[in-house]
């Protein structure tokens, strides 16, 4: 099955917790940047823990990400957490790149 055909039947649910997300407006700490540096992946991602620590939808939001296979970071949790935890990507950034302890 190609990549394309994963996503021609993703059921999209319920995401009413959105709008209440801490995260609005913030993309630019969520998602990276081409060619992040390690350093700058690190700085980045630690201001959006300290954002969804905060917020009061972030469990609904992993769940979500976690249910869709989503790039980025979403409810506390980078991709690499994620795939550490049994949910996998089609091609995690930096799974390859650093050990996951």
């Amino acid at each position: 099955m190609a990549a394309g055909e994963l996503f021609a039947f993703r059921e999209w649910d319920d995401a009413t917790w959105a709008p209440r997300a801490e995260c609005r407006g913030l993309s630019e700490i969520f998602f990276p940047p081409a060619a992040e540096r390690p350093q700058a992946r690190e700085k980045r991602e630690a201001h959006a823990r300290q954002v969804c620590h905060s917020c009061p939808v972030m469990f609904e939001c992993r769940d979500f990400a976690r249910r869709h296979r989503e790039y980025g970071f979403w409810g506390g949790e980078s991709e690499e957490e994620r795939h550490a935890a049994g949910f996998r990507l089609i091609a995690p950034i930096g799974v390859r790149a650093r050990q996951i302890s």
